[in-house]
């Protein structure tokens, strides 16, 4: 008898004090739940095994990428229903050893063990970092790092983010605009948030693919030098400058921010890049881009940022992001942002928060990657491209609830004379030009 889903809805139940909202369908055909509502499907036992080996949100992951777990209907309100039960309770130990103190739990526990065949555990997926959980941010861990979730291949970002390939959040003029047009846009706010103009030159700090350091260049006559961590970023960014005839304006370079010698610039852009510096090493990296500036020179600092915690020793790095999307990448309230750079020596001159932006721009490279699936498959894998699906989809309902945000902030280094150089009214910069 097929009977592996009713158990699973009954044994969820057990476990989570409350039914599942979603349906199952599990690896006999069986099925239970909730008429109507998406379904996820259980398509092996194994699926089982990996939940009962590492409880909460690194088995349910690691589940995921191996495609033990599969979601049939929408994804984000399969998400949205879920998230309450099992992502946000938590799964550290302490957490885990205060549910085996129920009984209705141990029963539970037990009850999946037999429904779930051999206990031997499942290995990871190769799709898994193995480097240590410390966030040591040394310049060999960071380009570890970076090259684990940026060298996935050029041609895999190219479907995912589109002809601009600009991998941060798009400054959105209305809802139903282009992804394209809403990536100029932000590249030309912060152009003219940092006041650039022929002449300045400008340090692109994590240039990516080199779409920054283009439209500087092409757009306000700027030279720049843009540096990443990537080689396989670098050498796409390279081959656009040359295509774009900009060599003589455009320098990109495989380099660490720590090593680079060759300041003082007129403005510095960083989009999308603190978030791999660590918490520990944010203020080494303010003072040092604070140093690369000249007087009066202005930094655009464009990061997300999480909601502060009542108690911020609680705070942890999330298991599946940290496993599989970015490796050693941590999160810090804007209000510790602001903090350092001042400390630094900053003198934060506007804050801008775009949240709204970020999620809609998650959902469009979401839809760009379900509507070329079978080829972002062949290119990144079945794994990687169900890593990357995932990972968009939560971080756009994680944005759309206000559990992270994102922010630019524009710094100056204010000389002695307290003249920073920031017109009376700060935003003044305008509406960016149209074609």
């Amino acid at each position: 008898m097929a009977d592996a889903a009713p158990r699973l809805q009954g044994l969820f139940t057990q476990l989570l004090g409350a039914p599942l909202p979603v349906r199952i369908r599990a690896w006999d055909g069986s099925q239970s739940g909730p008429p109507g509502a998406p379904t996820l499907v259980v398509r092996n036992r194994r699926a089982l095994r990996r939940l009962l080996w590492k409880p909460g949100e690194l088995g349910l992951a690691r589940a995921w990428v191996a495609g033990d777990l599969d979601i049939e209907g929408d994804l984000y309100t399969t998400l949205d229903l879920l998230a309450g039960l099992i992502w946000e309770r938590g799964d550290d130990a302490r957490t885990l050893a205060q549910a085996l103190r129920d009984p209705e739990v141990r029963a539970a526990v037990r009850g999946l063990f037999k429904l779930a065949g051999p206990p031997l555990p499942p290995a990871p997926p190769r799709e898994e970092t193995r480097s240590p959980r410390r966030h040591l941010h040394t310049k060999r861990t960071d380009r570890r790092a970076i090259s684990h979730h940026y060298d996935v291949g050029n041609d895999f970002y190219e479907i995912v983010l589109g002809p601009s390939m600009v991998y941060s959040c798009a400054y959105w003029p209305t809802p139903d605009s282009t992804l394209e047009q809403a990536q100029r846009d932000k590249l030309e706010l912060v152009c003219r948030k940092l006041g650039l103009r022929p002449g300045l030159r400008l340090l692109d700090v994590g240039c990516g693919w080199g779409s920054m350091a283009i439209h500087a260049a092409r757009e306000h006559g700027v030279s720049v030098v843009g540096v990443t961590l990537s080689q396989e970023q670098a050498a796409y960014a390279r081959k656009r400058v040359a295509d774009e005839g900009l060599t003589d304006r455009i320098e990109i370079r495989v380099q660490d921010y720590r090593d680079v010698r060759d300041g003082p610039y007129d403005a510095i852009s960083s989009i999308g890049m603190a978030e791999h510096v660590g918490a520990e090493q944010y203020l080494e990296y303010a003072a040092a881009l604070y140093d690369l500036l000249k007087p009066g020179g202005r930094l655009l600092n464009h990061q997300i940022a999480r909601r502060p915690q009542r108690e911020e020793t609680t705070y942890s790095v999330d298991a599946f992001i940290d496993s599989y999307v970015f490796p050693d990448g941590e999160l810090q309230p804007i209000g510790s942002t602001v903090a350092q750079l001042e400390r630094a020596g900053f003198e934060v001159r506007d804050v801008e928060a775009i949240r709204e932006h970020y999620a809609l721009t998650l959902r469009r490279w979401v839809d760009r990657l379900e509507a070329d699936w079978q080829h972002a498959v062949r290119l990144a894998g079945p794994g990687r491209a169900r890593v990357w699906r995932l990972y968009m989809a939560a971080s756009a309902l994680a944005f759309e609830h206000n559990r992270i945000g994102v922010n630019q902030v524009l710094a100056v280094r204010t000389p002695e004379s307290g003249t920073s150089g920031m017109p009376l009214r700060a935003r003044t910069w305008g509406a960016p030009a149209r074609d």
